[in-house]
């Protein structure tokens, strides 16, 4: 197999406009409805733009997502196992369309792309959930993304780019599927073999990689997605430079790193078959499958969404189709006895295997403790601490929910002293009344302003904690979903401690200072928490409190001693 094959689809689709087409399209979007596109839809236009979605040329239309969702195939009957579609609001798919034409912009107003509006449609998200992901549980981040994040409304059509979306960051290392093509041919590899990755790499990594291309007699392509991946990974900016770091760990001209600016959508076997097909459009013969490859973890019940060699089986079934060689992932393991790697299937009886979980190295860097060099080279080991230092100085959120009069507030401002007296970071209170004051004044209380109230809570949240400091958030925050979002979103960058006050209405209402539970009891205030509108209780928060015979000091010392307990105050 060469390396210069037909793309998946038969041909590589680059959509971008040049010269005066361009300009003329620049000149013509200002007088149409504009998308302002999302951070997934940003990666997708990219990747769309750019070929690496060959043969599509658009977001999907109706037909071809059904085709897709059902059966994995276009409606011309090409295999393709991912739904790439361009969600949007109500509100702005009731502006537009069959036949429209709409500008598609960064968060900047950036002009991107204009897409040709060929349908307009509505999926069944659930059905959507069970074929693609093979589950709804909300456990599943796509899942979670695609009932609460995503809009309603699908828009499919033919793209035509007008400008690439602009990175400022590795851009040596930022390379289009026409240009690794490129780069391939002048090198003179004729079989590559890529590696896809979203966590850094150790030397079991680099172990796998060397043997895997050496078995197949090709050179390697690391090929990292630092578009989006799952909630809580390594920021990619670590990771890189984890990766420049491994790189002379290889023999010289061998290995070669380039980005892929994917969303994932932790898929399992469909994200597989899809990685593979976009590897393909880059040029690559042959494409390394782990067990587990790209799956989230556990579901509601901690069971695996995937078994372990579910996407491997699934890639064989389709191995004439995709026209790139699977390799195996095979386990490997340290040996101490022979100081070396070796694969876990040929090790010998008795012999001592020493392994580091990920979540063991976790707990070694949130501790700062000593991470052994056979795991790992000191050099990678010594990025990943920059952004991952133990818990004591790392920024952590302590956030509130509970019903009106639970006692959150209260416990919040005692924590708050607490925590000052103790000293070392800076704290900072966002107590839900005072954020609707300052920070959400325009906003109601129906359901979407309530989300978007805690979702400001949790964006000024997470800067804070990324900078080292400590936010307390205190709203009723009564939605289960939307806690999630927020837990994803400053797990990220520091701690998140969830503290339920699990106070009984009751109580809640003897204590009911603004009368606001008799008025909404009376009918005189609609969608009171509690009363005519849900609170949706924690499953699994760090903490549970009920104030009803605990006093807010002992309370907040509690909440002390928990936070001692994971590390983040000494």
């Amino acid at each position: 197999m060469g390396a210069f094959k037909e793309p998946h689809g038969g041909e590589l689709k680059i959509l971008y406009l040049e010269g005066q087409a361009a300009d003329d399209e620049k000149a013509h979007a200002r007088d149409i409805p504009s998308w302002d596109l999302t951070m997934r839809q940003m990666c997708d236009i990219e990747m769309l733009l750019n070929g690496a979605f060959s043969p599509l040329d658009g977001f999907l239309e109706e037909e071809d997502y059904n085709g897709v969702v059902k059966d994995m195939r276009l409606s011309s009957g090409i295999l393709w196992p991912m739904p790439i579609t361009l969600d949007v609001s109500e509100e702005f798919a009731e502006t537009v369309n069959e036949a429209d034409k709409i500008a598609l912009r960064d968060p900047e107003g950036v002009l991107i792309a204009t897409l040709k509006i060929g349908s307009k449609y509505r999926p069944d998200k659930n059905a959507e959930a069970l074929a693609v992901f093979g589950s709804n549980d909300e456990a599943h981040p796509a899942v979670h993304y695609l009932n609460s994040q995503a809009g309603d409304v699908y828009l499919g059509g033919k793209l035509c780019g007008v400008e690439p979306p602009t990175h400022y960051d590795f851009k040596h290392l930022r390379d289009s599927p026409s240009q690794i093509r490129a780069q391939f041919e002048k090198l003179g590899w004729r079989r590559v073999v890529a590696f896809q990755t979203r966590n850094p790499m150790h030397r079991a990594h680099q172990e796998l990689t060397f043997r895997a291309a050496t078995e197949v007699e090709a050179n390697l392509l690391i090929h990292p997605v630092v578009g989006m991946t799952k909630p809580g990974d390594v920021d990619h900016f670590t990771r890189v430079r984890c990766y420049e770091k491994l790189l002379d760990h290889y023999p010289e001209q061998t290995t070669s790193v380039s980005l892929l600016p994917l969303a994932m959508r932790m898929a399992g076997p469909r994200e597989a078959l899809w990685h593979a097909l976009i590897r393909k459009n880059y040029g690559c013969t042959h494409f390394i499958v782990g067990r587990d490859h790209a799956g989230p973890g556990n579901d509601s019940n901690g069971e695996p969404f995937y078994g372990p060699y579910d996407a491997q089986e699934l890639m064989n079934q389709y191995t004439d189709e995709l026209d790139i060689t699977m390799v195996p992932f095979k386990n490997m393991v340290y040996v101490e006895d022979r100081a070396e790697y070796q694969p876990q299937e040929e090790v010998a009886d008795g012999a001592k295997i020493l392994q580091i979980s990920g979540t063991e190295l976790r707990r070694r860097l949130r501790e700062g403790l000593d991470i052994p060099e056979w795991f790992s080279y000191p050099e990678v080991i010594a990025e990943l601490r920059k952004t991952h230092p133990p818990r004591a100085r790392q920024g952590f959120t302590v956030f509130f929910t509970g019903l009106s009069g639970s006692g959150k507030s209260t416990i919040a401002n005692a924590l708050m002293v607490k925590l000052m007296e103790l000293g070392g970071r800076q704290v900072t209170l966002l107590d839900g009344d005072v954020v609707r004051k300052n920070l959400s004044s325009e906003l109601g209380f129906s359901k979407e302003h309530r989300d978007l109230n805690i979702l400001r809570i949790g964006y000024v949240a997470s800067e804070i904690t990324k900078n080292g400091g400590v936010a307390i958030c205190a709203p009723i925050a009564p939605y289960a979903s939307t806690r999630k979002s927020v837990r994803d979103l400053i797990g990220g960058v520091g701690g998140f401690v969830e503290v339920h006050v699990a106070t009984p209405i009751e109580v809640c209402e003897s204590r009911d200072r603004k009368g606001l539970y008799a008025k909404a009891r009376a009918g005189l205030i609609k969608g009171f928490t509690g009363i005519d509108d849900p609170y949706e209780e924690p499953a699994d928060p760090e903490m549970r409190i009920d104030t009803t015979e605990l006093t807010p000091d002992l309370a907040a010392h509690r909440i002390i001693i928990k936070l001692e307990q994971l590390g983040f105050i000494r």
